[in-house]
């Protein structure tokens, strides 16, 4: 699998680790940066290609890294058609896939240990989405908001 990776200075070091473990474990890393250590660097322009170039390739899969992760969920899920998760247990892992069909993964490098973040990663490339009606439901209400910025009914709203 094809799998867009980008971080700041404060994701870096996981980031080179997972560049060289997807490659090890047969996947396609695409390094979309940081490619050197900048203590003062911003995440968004890294983040925000790896993002735009995991929607654009469907069948791949994403991964931003900042030292909580929550600055580049955010700034993932602005580029249309990203379902970023920030993930940060195994469980965590495997409902964003199940749940939500999420095609990037937001971890944070300073919340949890080398081998924890691996094992999210693992989990999340290597879950399936459910496919259920319930779940299909709610991704398709959330598209449909971002597309048209119409709010979906209510329940029991005519």
């Amino acid at each position: 699998m094809r799998v867009f990776l980008g971080s700041d200075h404060a994701g870096y070091e996981l980031k080179e680790h997972l560049v060289a473990w997807l490659k090890d474990n047969g996947h396609e890393p695409v390094d979309c940066g940081a490619f050197t250590y900048d203590a003062v660097d911003d995440y968004p322009p890294f983040v925000l290609r790896a993002a735009e170039r995991t929607v654009a390739d469907p069948a791949s899969r994403g991964i931003v890294i900042g030292g909580s992760g929550n600055g580049e969920a955010i700034a993932a899920n602005k580029v249309e058609g990203v379902r970023a998760a920030l993930v940060w247990s195994e469980d965590t892992a495997r409902l964003a896939r199940e749940h939500n069909d999420a095609n990037v993964v937001s971890l944070g490098a300073r919340q949890y240990s080398v081998e924890e973040a691996t094992r999210f990663v693992e989990i999340f490339l290597g879950t399936a989405y459910s496919e259920e009606a319930r779940h299909t439901r709610r991704i398709r209400m959330i598209s449909d908001y971002e597309s048209t910025s119409e709010l979906p009914s209510l329940p029991n709203e005519s």
